[in-house]
């Protein structure tokens, strides 16, 4: 099983720019730099959370905002923003091969046997997406940051 990069790719754009808001315009560019991937990579995950309603930018170089608060924000929203997976598209986490054969006793019953099973993983991890807001991960990201000697800004976003 795997989700793709969007997801991590966004969370770590969104803290970004929730400390750096106030003191840069951040763009794509900027945004490119810090978390090492093409700025088109950029622009099209950005493109999909502006569409969910959590940031706001404008076109050239004007930079990206927030348009909610982090603490309004939880995991599940970005996942569901920028990944094809997930409840929101109505997509399964778990791709099931096409065409099992019917008339074998595995394959005529692996449905049966498997698809309850992987929807509950799927509702659990979910479930735990939405129990996390991103404010709590930009929270441990600058404590994590600070115990490493680095500089941080003050945390909390201006859409706050």
């Amino acid at each position: 099983m795997q989700i793709s990069s969007r997801f991590t790719i966004a969370v770590h754009a969104l803290a970004y720019i929730d400390l750096f808001e106030s003191q840069m315009r951040v763009t794509s560019a900027v945004l490119a730099q810090s978390i090492r991937v093409n700025p088109v990579i950029i622009r099209g995950v950005l493109s999909d959370l502006k569409a969910a309603g959590i940031v706001d930018a404008r076109k050239g170089s004007g930079g990206t905002w927030l348009v909610r608060p982090l603490s309004a924000v939880t995991l599940y929203d970005v996942f569901a923003a920028v990944d094809p997976v997930g409840g929101a598209s109505g997509s399964e986490l778990f791709h099931f091969h096409e065409n099992p054969a019917p008339q074998c006793v595995v394959g005529g019953n692996i449905h049966t046997a498997l698809d309850d099973k992987l929807q509950a993983a799927q509702d659990a991890m979910e479930e735990q997406l939405r129990a996390v807001t991103l404010d709590t991960v930009v929270a441990d990201l600058v404590g994590a940051a600070r115990s490493r000697g680095q500089e941080v800004p003050e945390v909390g976003s201006a859409a706050a």
